[in-house]
């Protein structure tokens, strides 16, 4: 009874009111004695909004314990705690499994209304299961042909539409031209959106799914102008007079508004415009809700700031003062809050999602200040959060890094495996060791063993590759990625992502290859990324930056000519090499054929497409040496420590014969090298100088 009175409750939208409270208080003392879970889900889904992390925990626990006593076909008692897990934002693994394994069983019975709340909570929790992904793909295909109203059809178009292949796109697209004139204004919106997810490019749609948001652009709240914005922007869309009426709409909204939230999700629309423009009344309108933001208000306050100047026409000579003022400010907040902070769960709701260049300039150092007065809160909960914030940031806190690796080491048994992908990142990343490597990343893949299996295929790559970069082979993981069965399953999941991240896949299993192939040829793993290769390397080579054109020149000068040095040159296993040189036995530049370069342009591809060693037909005594200038990217943010990449690139040049010569920015760009004679110097000291090949 308490459980249907809870949930007519919050039909009523009472989910804070008292008497919710009183519900949720009789449910905390009478929790032990609780045994139907069907009851329970609902009471938890209902009170989730009013109790404490302790709370939390102890319904998370109870609904583990019981859920051994529903059967594999209630579907809505899995719903229910899912919907609870994302309540509360807590992506307990253990649980999710268990309630994806329901949904499995009972897919083809899902209709899409079910489909559809699944995948969003499956989204807002970031749970990924490839499995039940393709299952409700091939469902959702199959009722294509059902669907004739434009409610149904629209949720159809956006629930399917960003896994659907190309024939399934083309399908929905052309249906929901036909039925586009029948659209609600939040139906348009809701294919707007799934059009900027699925990154369409039919300008057909978009212009006429645009202009029904036009024809009601005076309807939607400024939650829904942003999101408008953001996907018109996003889909390449112009139209003068649609965006001359949302300005006029934003600024409206804008003049009223007094929450703090929304003021900076108008700015953040507003900046994103054409020429986007903050005038001084909204200037002191930002200024006097500073002290009431979180750092996710001010990150979107200065982001906004810093696009209107780079944007804004007026702006393009000089930096007015208020918005430099403004500025200073937020950076004064900022520090504020993070210095005020006692509490790791409380900054990491707020720093978890923070990017942008503000944040990384201005509030980065102070964060990871923080982060480390506050470690010794870092238990197996937040541990997978803290280590992909330290991925995503490029910063190197070696304390920070070995009190990860230390809760993983006290703490495994309470790691959920679906976890340890994010912990070990930062590792192979930022080319970090913790004081007992072996037995970290030993324990990791130990606990990951018995999931090899049921692993996602793109995080098993991901995986993978991350221990390759710091040289650490796993034969049973190896074996699971390097086999037909893993590869077709694979391919069969490159086609529910979006092409960015494709690609992104394919390139980190052929490094993976490549590393294996090079570092454990005992595997006798066969090398199968050439055409791969050769399609991405047609297509991707450039023009040489400012900085390789100067040390072009310069190293033709030292070496004697042009014709003893190559850019730009191709290596067994498809490394690319800014610059190579070949010295004899007597440290002398051995010429090379005739070349075809022009200034800032590459030359003609110089490559050895087969898997022979560098050097391997060269003169005796005789080295092929390979220049490497290395820009801000190759090196972690806040010193100068080699990431993962360019070491692992570093190892595998040698591993090919080469004596490789990196060229760090900050020596070259240094004082000690401001003059064209110091810097010919130094590239003679690099190259003829003793010593084994140095970084």
């Amino acid at each position: 009874m308490l459980s249907k009175f809870s949930s007519c409750l919050a039909d009523q939208h009472l989910c804070f009111s008292p008497l919710m409270g009183k519900i949720a208080d009789i449910v905390n003392r009478n929790l032990e004695t609780i045994q139907d879970l069907r009851c329970l889900s609902v009471l938890m889904v209902s009170i989730s909004s009013l109790i404490s992390q302790r709370f939390q925990e102890q319904l998370v626990n109870k609904a583990e314990q019981l859920f051994d006593t529903i059967d594999s076909s209630q579907v809505n008692i899995a719903r229910r705690i899912v919907q609870f897990l994302r309540n509360i934002k807590y992506s307990y693994y253990p649980l999710l499994e268990r309630c994806n394994k329901v949904f499995l069983s009972n897919v083809n019975h899902l209709d899409l209304d079910s489909i559809s709340k699944i995948l969003s909570l499956y989204h807002s929790l970031q749970f990924h299961s490839f499995e039940f992904l393709l299952m409700t793909k091939k469902r959702l295909t199959e009722l294509i042909p059902l669907f004739d109203h434009p409610a149904s059809f629209v949720k159809l178009f956006v629930t399917l539409g960003p896994l659907a292949g190309p024939e399934e796109e083309k399908q929905l697209k052309s249906t929901m031209l036909l039925m586009s004139e029948e659209l609600t204004s939040q139906q348009a919106l809701a294919v707007m959106g799934a059009m900027e997810e699925m990154e369409s490019r039919n300008s057909r749609l978009i212009k006429k799914i645009a202009s029904i948001l036009y024809k009601h652009l005076d309807n939607y709240k400024p939650v829904e102008l942003l999101r408008i914005t953001q996907a018109l922007i996003f889909l390449h869309f112009q139209s003068k007079e649609l965006f001359v009426k949302l300005r006029e709409l934003l600024l409206s909204y804008l003049k009223v508004s007094v929450i703090p939230s929304e003021i900076s999700l108008l700015v953040c629309a507003l900046s994103m415009l054409p020429s986007p423009h903050l005038d001084e009344a909204r200037i002191s309108q930002i200024e006097a809700v500073l002290p009431q933001c979180d750092l996710n208000d001010l990150n979107s306050f200065a982001t906004s700031v810093l696009r209107c100047i780079q944007f804004d026409p007026m702006y393009r000579n000089n930096t007015p003062g208020k918005q430099l003022k403004l500025l200073q400010k937020l950076d004064h907040y900022g520090r504020q809050r993070l210095q005020k902070c006692s509490s790791l769960n409380l900054l990491w709701e707020e720093v978890k999602s923070l990017k942008g260049d503000w944040f990384a300039d201005s509030l980065l150092e102070e964060t990871v200040v923080t982060l480390q007065r506050l470690m010794d809160e870092i238990n197996y909960i937040n541990v997978a959060g803290i280590a992909s914030f330290i991925s995503r940031t490029n910063y190197l806190s070696t304390s920070l890094l070995d009190r990860i690796a230390s809760v993983v080491l006290q703490q495994n048994e309470k790691i959920h495996p679906f976890a340890i992908l994010a912990i070990i990142l930062p590792f192979s990343a930022l080319n970090y060791d913790p004081p007992q490597r072996d037995e970290f990343f030993g324990t990791c893949l130990q606990h990951l063993n018995s999931y090899l299996s049921i692993l996602d295929p793109l995080k098993l790559v991901f995986l993978g590759y991350s221990l390759a970069t710091r040289e650490y082979f796993s034969e049973d993981l190896l074996k699971a990625i390097f086999n037909i069965r893993f590869l077709a399953k694979l391919d069969s999941q490159l086609e529910l992502l979006c092409s960015s991240l494709n690609m992104k896949v394919q390139f980190r299993l052929m490094e993976l290859n490549r590393a294996v192939c090079l570092e454990c040829p005992e595997y006798q793993i066969p090398w199968f990324h050439d055409r791969f290769c050769q399609q991405q390397y047609k297509k991707d080579f450039g023009r040489m930056n400012g900085a390789q054109q100067q040390i072009y020149k310069m190293l033709a000068e030292v070496l004697g000519g042009i014709n003893f040095v190559k850019a730009s040159v191709l290596t067994p296993y498809y490394y690319t090499i800014d610059f190579e040189c070949i010295l004899d036995k007597r440290k002398k530049p051995i010429p090379y054929g005739s070349h075809n370069t022009t200034s800032g342009k590459l030359p003609k591809i110089h490559s050895e497409l087969n898997t022979q060693i560098a050097g391997s037909r060269l003169p005796p005594g005789a080295e092929k040496i390979a220049l490497e200038f290395l820009d801000s990217r190759a090196f972690c943010r806040n010193i100068p420590h080699l990431k993962g990449k360019s070491a692992m690139k570093k190892r595998h040049l040698e591993i090919l014969g080469y004596h490789v010569i990196q060229i760090p920015h900050f020596e070259w760009n240094s004082m000690a090298l401001s003059t064209k004679n110091a810097r010919m110097d130094y590239l003679r000291e690099r190259i003829f100088g003793e010593g084994k090949s140095s970084s």
